[in-house]
């Protein structure tokens, strides 16, 4: 080894020119290629939310401009007031009373065909007395359905409750 080898050089003389460590230093380094940093606006979102907006009022505009010629009906007519009504009574002795005068019982099926014949339609009111008999109770309804009376309305049935 008379020559020295340029390129081949002793593990002690590495380690004598080694230099001292330095010392770690934090600092920003930017990232290279393509994930570096955009300094603008990402204005993607805007646009999107432009859009929606811009359709939403295309759509609504027109419908709150458009008007329909409509031929509204006028006022009803007044509420006629409650229909005309009898009352028929039946007493606890059997007699009977229309509209409170005193009615023969022969007398009562001319007045129902006539009630059933008025055009204005009147209701019947039946009031029986809890005291009066079934059976003639009975035969009244079996006459007011025979003269063709539609509309009726039993009164004070709660007289029957205590009857019983």
């Amino acid at each position: 080894m008379t020559q020295s080898d340029p390129t081949r050089v002793s593990a002690a003389a590495l380690l004598a020119r080694r230099r001292p460590p330095r010392p770690i230093r934090f600092r920003y380094l930017p990232p290279k290629g393509d994930f570096a940093p955009i300094a603008a606006i990402n204005t993607t979102p805007l646009v999107d939310v432009m859009l929606v907006l811009l359709i939403m009022f295309i759509m609504i505009i027109p419908v709150t401009t458009h008007k329909v010629d409509l031929d509204l009906p006028g006022p009803l007519p007044p509420i006629p007031g409650p229909p005309p009504s009898h009352r028929l009574d039946i007493a606890a002795n059997g007699a009977l009373l229309w509209d409170g005068a005193a009615l023969a019982p022969a007398a009562l099926p001319a007045r129902l065909a006539a009630l059933a014949a008025d055009p204005d339609d009147p209701v019947l009111q039946l009031n029986a007395d809890g005291e009066a008999r079934y059976g003639q109770v009975d035969q009244i309804l079996a006459q007011i359905r025979t003269a063709g009376v539609t509309r009726m309305g039993f009164v004070n049935n709660h007289l029957f409750r205590q009857a019983f």
